[in-house]
Order: C-alpha cells, then structure tokens, then sequence
C-alpha cells in the first residue's frame, strides 16, 4: 500500500543484508524521465501499468536483491504469480489512519489527487487487502519502529531459508 514506508524499509533491510536495493517507481521514472505523477497525466494508468509489468518482471529475476514494488504492482496477476514463484513477499500492513496521517500533504500520488482523501485511502486498502493477504509474510506496523520492521522482516527472511 502506497506510504507504508515501502522504500525506506526495503532500503534498510537491503543494506542489512548487503543486497541491492530496487525501488520499481523509481525506475519507472528514470525510464520515463519524469514523476509518475506527469506518466498518469500525459499517458495515463493503463500506460504507467504496463510499463511496470514490464520492468518488475525484468526486476524480479535479480539475486540477492530487496524490490520495494509500487503499491498496486502485487494487483497485477503476472507480477504476483512471479513474485510468490521466486521470491519472498512482506505486506507492510499499517493502518489506514496512519496512512492517511503520512499522505495527507501529499501530492505525488496519482489516484489521490483529486478525491477525498480519508474515502480514498480505506476504499482503495479494503479492495487490496485481500491480494495483500496473498503475501508470503505480512508484518503489521502499527506502533513498530522502522528498525523494529526491518528486524521482523530479517528474522522472517532468515527462518524461510533454514
């Protein structure tokens, strides 16, 4: 889900593991050279979502890396059966009222942008949760600090090789 801290957690767990970190929007707006943001605008959802098909698949076939996917990247039935095929999975699972606390001054994210935020956020997390769900590990966040997160992930991670 859009600011569960995808990135900064990914971020940290890589460097704790000396793993590469990959942050699939950020590499979509390398390619584009431009914010999502500007894809939606000028070529819209359908465009931004096969470009993120295309480069999260090529993304996923990567070794000893942490992907940080966008937040609706695990709805795409191709990425999600990739990703449970051949790699491990964490839903970052926070509530929605501290998602909507870190997104409400926003203005990066494209399906918020011109919608109610509070109705936004719980509409689009009750439709996800349930493909969230499809996750190999989910780690509920609420009130864990990011080293906290990152320590549950890693033991998680540690566990699934033994």
């Amino acid at each position: 889900m859009m600011g569960v801290g995808k990135s900064t957690i990914g971020k940290r767990v890589a460097s704790r593991l000396s793993f590469n970190f990959i942050d699939i929007d950020q590499l979509i707006e390398q390619k584009e050279g431009c914010s999502i943001n500007l894809i939606f605008k000028k070529k819209g959802e359908n465009y931004f979502r096969k470009l993120e098909n295309d480069i999260t698949l090529s993304q996923l076939k990567k070794n000893k890396s942490v992907i940080a996917l966008g937040g609706g990247a695990f709805l795409n039935r191709n990425i999600r059966r990739e990703t449970k095929k051949i790699c491990l999975s964490f839903w970052l699972d926070l509530s929605t009222d501290e998602i909507i606390n870190r997104l409400r001054k926003s203005n990066k994210r494209p399906l918020l942008l011109k919608k109610n935020l509070v109705e936004t956020i719980n509409k689009i997390y009750l439709e996800r949760k349930r493909t969230y769900n499809e996750s190999s590990f989910r780690v509920r966040c609420n009130f864990l600090k990011p080293e906290e997160i990152v320590d549950k992930i890693i033991l998680f991670y540690e566990k699934s090789r033994n």
